[in-house]
């Protein structure tokens, strides 16, 4: 049963799908060890050996640096499985796409396109 719930929010091949909004889940500064951006936030779950991690990194960083307002946090996933197991991130990199407040509105599994994380960036701010 959580395995459904999990699919339904999460995407393939990194690709942020339209599926209305997550479970209302928040995060907080202190959580991510880094503030939150005025507009959104981009917070990336990495793991050290994930090539696919690096390459989102720079993607989250261009889209982060284009749009005012908006903060990128990558967090080390074996370093947070307390936030890992509470948000159920099944695989990296996945990034959440917050709202000014902390509130997850999007999530992906898997590098995403540039273009994709500007989209879901529109339901954030």
């Amino acid at each position: 049963m959580v395995r459904a719930a999990v699919a339904a929010r999460t995407t393939e091949s990194g690709r942020v799908r339209v599926r209305g909004r997550d479970d209302g889940e928040r995060l907080v500064a202190a959580e991510l060890g880094a503030r939150l951006g005025e507009r959104a936030t981009l917070v990336q779950f990495s793991s050290a050996f994930c090539a696919p991690c690096r390459a989102t990194r720079r993607v989250l960083a261009d889209v982060a640096g284009m749009v005012p307002g908006v903060a990128h946090v990558e967090i080390d996933a074996e370093a947070r499985l307390d936030l890992v197991r509470r948000l159920e991130i099944l695989k990296t990199p996945t990034v959440l796409v917050l709202d000014a407040g902390g509130r997850v509105v999007r999530r992906a599994a898997g590098q995403p396109r540039k273009a994709d994380v500007i989209a879901a960036l529109g339901e954030a701010v």
